[in-house]
């Protein structure tokens, strides 16, 4: 068997070669073009799941703002709410306090004595014609009867006469 020559080898391994270098190109093309392939679809999944992380975000902070907005109105309307009644109790007080005075007044009325006689006269048809009536300092009287009282004094008919007239108190603040 014969050696070939340094070019005669050369040159017959040069197609042997040459198909190397090519299968080795298009096997790097393929891999690059995978390669290229799975970042695009990294990307694709990176960004899907970008997107879904954000409406998810969207969504729940959507739900906090709702119910934080739901919260604060809330809030908003209990203090609302505290405000009108403490201006209505406020309200009432002062009706309360004018009522009283002006009932108080009656003290000072020539007819007072006649107001005195008819509040006895009450009291006693309440507890009965034995019962112990007191002329009170701050007006009218209060009486007593064996395990029963009356206040007829001004200060406790005029309470009276608010608690009866409450319904229509209550229009001074209706809307």
């Amino acid at each position: 068997m014969r050696t070939p020559a340094p070019d005669e080898a050369e040159a017959a391994l040069q197609p042997v070669r040459t198909e190397l270098l090519r299968a080795a190109h298009a096997e790097a093309a393929e891999l690059l073009a995978r390669a290229e392939r799975d970042a695009a679809d990294l990307l694709d999944d990176a960004r899907t799941e970008a997107r879904r992380i954000l409406d998810e975000a969207r969504r729940e902070g959507e739900t906090q703002g709702g119910t934080a907005g739901r919260d604060l109105r809330a809030r908003a309307r209990r203090q609302a709410r505290a405000h009108e009644l403490a201006a209505r109790r406020e309200a009432y007080e002062e009706l309360r306090r004018r009522v009283t005075e002006r009932v108080r007044e009656l003290r000072h009325a020539p007819d007072y004595a006649s107001v005195l006689e008819r509040l006895t006269g009450h009291a006693r048809r309440l507890l009965g014609p034995d019962a112990e009536v007191t002329v009170q300092p701050g007006g009218g009287v209060v009486a007593h009867a064996p395990g029963r009282r009356v206040d007829c004094t001004l200060d406790a008919l005029a309470a009276r006469a608010l608690v009866r007239a409450d319904v229509e108190a209550e229009t001074l603040w209706a809307p």
